[in-house]
């Protein structure tokens, strides 16, 4: 069911925001033991905001196009009232928190029920979600497994069937990967598309605000709505004034279309090259011109390592010295080296970023979009240690989110289907820069003849 259908529940009284936030809190009371995905959950305000939707609802006077929808925030985005803690026990839990980020402000002025927040690793560092604040978040897949990160939580959650659609970001592939590990739709908009505030430590040039949903319909709808424009985010694209549920069923004939597993020297397990290869012929058989492709650059490693470190290294020192032994231990193992890091390096990682996007325009000048898998391997356990020759960050976690963050292009992943092991592909499409619409239309035409599963239901 899309937000839309649900909404028309609302308009048409077969339903009430009342009873869809009611059932949204029982079913957190029976997943969340299992799932670790909520920071926070305020049930009292939610029911408050439910019963001022409903009244709207009864006088035919809906705020927004999200009028009584329920929705959690990723613990990294500023919301009004409740602390942003970050997945950290050395935030200050105890100042005021009175400002509700760019994309908090539009789901919460157009209707949304905001009702908790969704867990995160500290500070959003890695591509799986645990913390020594919040612990491990699960897969509904397979509880045994990662629901990836930086946005788990919110991943976790949707796919466990609760709330309408999930809040997340993406700075290196946070969006994407929780997407592909858990079954569902996560579309990360051009750098800018969607304002954020504040834009401040390691990710501020690379993160994208947007949502992970259950179809594409809806990521479309939600990019209407937190796209607006705000002050406070100077990084943000102007206006461009496009519709993006418009033209969404276009599809995708006559399209020049790339592929690409091996991307900057990744690979990927055989299982999930056969699913992409599969669903390349899917754009093949809607009329799109596809075409087997190498990598249009080296791998990323040598050149941004240090830079990543440096990051690292850098937001771990914004934190109080009386404070760090409260930080992730693997956190603080992977900053050491970081602080090391010379100006002529982190330079030069600038120079090898400009050299990449202006190797993907060239791309696009012959590609309209490119596909490649969103993840190498099936998820982990939820146990993993990060970075690690088990799981590397560059080899297991972002080889192919991360260049797309560099670039600051628009990619999305979708679900092409299974691995041998039952658990969720995902499909990566990425268009030229600023190109949401076209490629949430991709999307659309790929769903069309591949509808998100649904995933099972962990109390049956």
């Amino acid at each position: 069911m899309t937000l839309h259908d649900q909404i028309e529940l609302y308009r048409s009284k077969r339903c009430s925001p009342v009873e869809v936030m009611r059932q949204t809190l029982e079913r957190i009371d029976r997943v969340e033991p299992m799932l670790n995905a909520f920071q926070l959950v305020d049930a009292d305000t939610a029911m408050e905001i439910a019963q001022a939707s409903e009244q709207r609802w009864l006088r035919g006077e809906p705020v927004g196009v999200l009028d009584g929808l329920p929705v959690a925030i990723k613990d990294l985005t500023l919301t009004k009232g409740w602390p942003t803690r970050g997945g950290s026990l050395t935030t200050n839990v105890d100042r005021e928190w009175n400002d509700d980020a760019p994309s908090v402000a539009r789901l919460r002025e157009a209707g949304a029920i905001i009702f908790g927040k969704t867990t995160t690793p500290e500070f959003g560092w890695k591509g799986l979600t645990d913390s020594p604040l919040a612990g491990f978040t699960r897969n509904p897949w397979d509880p045994k497994r990662s629901s990836g990160g930086s946005s788990g939580g919110a991943a976790a959650s949707l796919a466990a069937g609760i709330g309408a659609f999930a809040h997340a970001s993406d700075g290196g592939g946070s969006i994407r990967i929780p997407a592909s590990y858990c079954g569902l739709f996560g579309f990360k908009p051009s750098f800018g598309r969607v304002p954020a505030y504040p834009r401040v430590g390691a990710f501020a040039t690379l993160s994208s605000e947007g949502a992970i949903t259950r179809c594409v319909d809806d990521s479309a709808l939600l990019l209407n709505v937190m796209s607006r424009v705000d002050s406070r985010d100077w990084y943000a694209l102007p206006s461009d004034d496009v519709d993006y549920m418009a033209g969404l069923d276009s599809g995708v004939a006559g399209l020049r279309v790339g592929v690409c597993v091996g991307l900057g020297g990744a690979n990927a397990a055989a299982d999930i090259v056969t699913a992409v290869e599969s669903a390349a012929q899917v754009f093949e058989q809607q009329g799109a011109q596809v075409e087997t492709v190498e990598s249009p650059f080296t791998p990323l490693r040598p050149v941004f390592e240090r830079y990543w470190l440096a990051t690292m290294a850098s937001r771990v020192l914004q934190v109080p010295e009386h404070k760090r032994d409260l930080l992730d231990p693997d956190l603080v193992r992977v900053a050491e080296p970081g602080k090391d890091v010379t100006l002529a390096e982190y330079g030069a990682a600038m120079s090898a970023r400009a050299e990449l996007g202006a190797t993907m325009n060239a791309f696009h000048r012959d590609f309209d979009l490119l596909l490649t898998p969103t993840m190498p391997t099936d998820p982990p356990p939820a146990e993993t240690t990060y970075h690690t020759a088990q799981f590397d960050r560059w080899d297991h976690a972002v080889p192919y989110t991360v260049p797309f963050n560099f670039t600051g292009q628009p990619a999305a992943s979708i679900p092409c289907g299974l691995s041998q092991a039952g658990l969720p592909i995902g499909l990566q499409i990425i268009g030229p820069a600023r190109a949401d619409q076209l490629v949430l239309r991709a999307c659309k035409a790929f769903e069309h003849a591949h509808p998100i599963p649904v995933p099972p239901d962990m109390t049956s």
